[in-house]
């Protein structure tokens, strides 16, 4: 069984028991989290698909850590005119682990 859920703007296929990494969450780790955005449930061959959500569907997870990703460097210049610049970023993540799928 897995389903396709919508988790701070970005789509996720999903398992139990899977580990994912999202967008960072406003949750304490060891909370529990429950997403109803799901788009696509298949219960080993029967597939319910949502218009745009399917109802009554829910996905309770485990916040086990945030983390911060690997840092992505931004390097800008222009030919002959003497500009350089360069920045970075680091992304913060929540990591979390799917504990059912409910429909």
């Amino acid at each position: 069984m897995y389903a396709i859920v919508e988790i701070a703007g970005q789509q996720f296929k999903v398992e139990k028991d899977n580990k994912i990494f999202v967008h960072r969450l406003d949750k304490n780790e060891g909370d529990k989290v429950e997403f109803d955005q799901i788009l696509l449930i298949d219960d080993e061959g029967s597939i319910k698909i949502g218009a745009p959500t399917v109802d009554g569907a829910k996905i309770s997870a485990k916040v086990l850590e945030h983390v911060r990703g690997d840092k992505v460097k931004i390097f800008k210049k222009k030919r002959r005119k003497g500009y350089q610049k360069l920045s970075g970023h680091r992304q913060d993540f929540t990591q979390i682990e799917i504990e059912s799928i409910s429909i």
